[in-house]
């Protein structure tokens, strides 16, 4: 019999992570099976990503969207660390934390997060703001505090790429500024949305047409200063005055995975077994970002919220199973729709035979992510206060 119990560390604390080690946690354990689940983070927080466009518009309060770790882990036996890993010792099994200390584990779960990156154009890195954690949503709204503040009769801002995340940000923008936003979306390709149904792509342009939201297609930006974009189209260049570029493409694996000693594809993912366990180390399991995820017939998935949701559970039942000696599951990934915010109040939501948009849809979604939110108890706190705010904001306005 071991001489301790099970050790199994989580790295990474986004959906993938997360969801992981609460999963696991509600597994039946046996006192003498159950294990010591170890998640780390370099951040204090958990951000529900999907809900972080509403920070914007001041839809949402940053504690709904981003609880903090220690108040989603209590009450359960996860050990929460703070930490940001610098490496894996594969033999002596153990992950590196830059504080020079390791933790030693029996199990891992990979789950680190992906990056944006801002070196694909000259100026970007200094000029732009990416939209991928709680403190980019932070400096946007800093930033268009002191333009809207400023008494500009006009606030020009350029959203660089027109997929989902673009078309989100871009509406949000334009609802908060009103009357005096110019929101321009910049796509390198002939369409937007080039991944989505015909349905949301629809939809999302009648969006962008009320908002009077311009579509620069087949446009590359080849320059980035502090109050202006270079774009070129057909072979010329044009210069235009900008005040806030927002830079929403060129994901990328976090800059860590491809440095493991750890077998990965031409974009950095680690390669992983049906099972979710990285080749050759059955003792190792990748999920989200971190991933080369493919469905059941072989072909290569996003790496999404959603998909790294349902790996959650797959990981989680088969760290589970390896300890108490049942059979690892294959995962077997189920996609069930889209769903996208097109400004304040309006959404479109596409899946499982259903197709709507609008207020309904806008509702259903806020519902659905409430479902999804972490912790039931969180849940409960964000929910009673979606059902507090309006009726505190109409005594506030009869009072």
């Amino acid at each position: 019999m071991s001489e301790h119990p099970s050790r199994i560390c989580i790295v990474g604390g986004g959906f993938g992570g997360l969801y992981t080690a609460l999963r696991l946690n509600q597994f039946p354990w046996n006192s003498h099976q159950a294990p010591e689940i170890t998640l780390v983070d370099r951040n204090d927080r958990f951000l529900f990503v999907p809900l972080l466009y509403e920070l914007i518009t001041n839809e949402l309060q940053a504690w709904e969207i981003a609880p903090s770790f220690e108040k989603l882990l209590a009450g359960t036996s996860i050990r929460f660390q703070q930490a940001t890993v610098t490496g894996i010792d594969c033999e002596a099994r153990a992950v590196k934390l830059s504080d020079q200390s390791t933790l030693a584990y029996d199990q891992l779960a990979i789950a680190i997060g992906g990056k944006t990156s801002l070196d694909l154009v000259p100026g970007a890195k200094e000029h732009a703001i990416p939209f991928y954690r709680l403190s980019d949503a932070e400096t946007i709204k800093q930033r268009l505090r002191l333009l809207e503040n400023s008494g500009a009769d006009k606030i020009r801002v350029a959203v660089v790429g027109g997929g989902y995340s673009g078309i989100e940000l871009a509406c949000k923008m334009a609802d908060r500024l009103g009357k005096i936003g110019r929101v321009r979306i910049i796509e390198l390709s002939d369409e937007i949305l080039a991944n989505s149904t015909d349905f949301n792509r629809k939809a999302a342009k009648k969006a962008l047409e009320e908002r009077k939201i311009w579509i620069d297609y087949n446009t590359e930006v080849t320059d980035i200063h502090a109050d202006s974009i270079s774009l070129k189209f057909k072979q010329e260049i044009d210069t235009i005055p900008v005040d806030l570029v927002l830079w929403t493409v060129g994901n990328q694996v976090s800059e860590l995975i491809p440095t493991l000693p750890l077998k990965c594809n031409s974009r950095g993912s680690l390669l992983i077994e049906p099972t979710l366990q990285v080749l050759e180390h059955p003792e190792i399991f990748a999920l989200g970002d971190a991933a080369a995820s493919q469905d059941a017939s072989g072909n290569p998935i996003p790496a999404t919220a959603q998909v790294a949701l349902q790996q959650a559970d797959y990981c989680a039942w088969n760290l589970w199973a390896n300890v108490v000696g049942r059979p690892l599951l294959p995962f077997n990934y189920q996609p069930l729709g889209e769903m996208m915010a097109l400004g304040v109040d309006g959404a479109t939501l596409s899946g499982l035979g259903v197709e709507l948009d609008g207020l309904f849809a806008y509702l259903l979604r806020r519902l659905v992510y409430l479902y999804r939110l972490p912790t039931f108890t969180h849940q409960l706190a964000v929910g009673t206060h979606w059902l507090a705010k309006p009726l505190l904001e109409w005594l506030e306005s009869t009072s």
